[in-house]
């Protein structure tokens, strides 16, 4: 079944409240936002063909543009082939000076890091519908509203978990037989 523009039952994070996001996968447009959390968009270029498979339609950075509040910031989604890690998103900002990472570590969730510390667990099925769960950071920090709406973005854009490493292989070297 094809994803459509569709604005989702908010979300409700147990520290920033409701989390509104939409998802248009034919489109390539995905925002997030709520009460007190910067704006979060991530598009996909103009005539980019939609691959059915990632919610934003493409892993090919790129191809894609991330922003927060109205200022661009890099965003470099590994391609996704035969280990979790491969199905990584990073993301930095040059104005904060954050760096993130989301990275998956089951077969249906991500965890989320902020410079290397980890800040919590999302999941997503790709359908537009987040959930995440928080933890202290290192040293005592705790997630920002920035945080959240990147997190919230990027599990959304991209969605959360994967198969693992000898399931994936597997899988791969079917596709090539006769």
């Amino acid at each position: 079944m094809p994803i459509e523009a569709l604005a989702y039952e908010p979300a409700e994070d147990p520290l920033f409240g409701t989390v509104h996001i939409t998802l248009d996968h034919e489109a390539g447009t995905l925002t997030v936002s709520g009460d007190g959390l910067p704006r979060v968009e991530i598009r996909r270029s103009a005539g980019t063909p939609a691959e059915s498979h990632v919610p934003i339609g493409t892993r090919a950075p790129e191809c894609l543009v991330l922003s927060v509040d109205g200022v661009d910031e890099n965003l470099r989604p590994a391609k996704g082939f035969l280990t979790r890690r491969s199905y990584r998103v990073a993301a930095g900002s040059a104005v904060r000076g954050n760096g993130y990472l989301l990275v998956p570590d089951s077969l249906g969730t991500s965890r989320l890091l902020r410079d290397g510390r980890r800040l919590g667990l999302f999941t997503s099925t790709g359908d537009g519908k987040v959930s995440a769960e928080w933890e202290e950071a290192e040293g005592g920090a705790r997630p920002e509203p920035h945080d959240a709406t990147v997190g919230y973005g990027l599990a959304a854009a991209f969605g959360t978990g994967a198969e693992p490493m000898w399931k994936l292989t597997l899988n791969a070297l079917l596709e090539l037989w006769p």
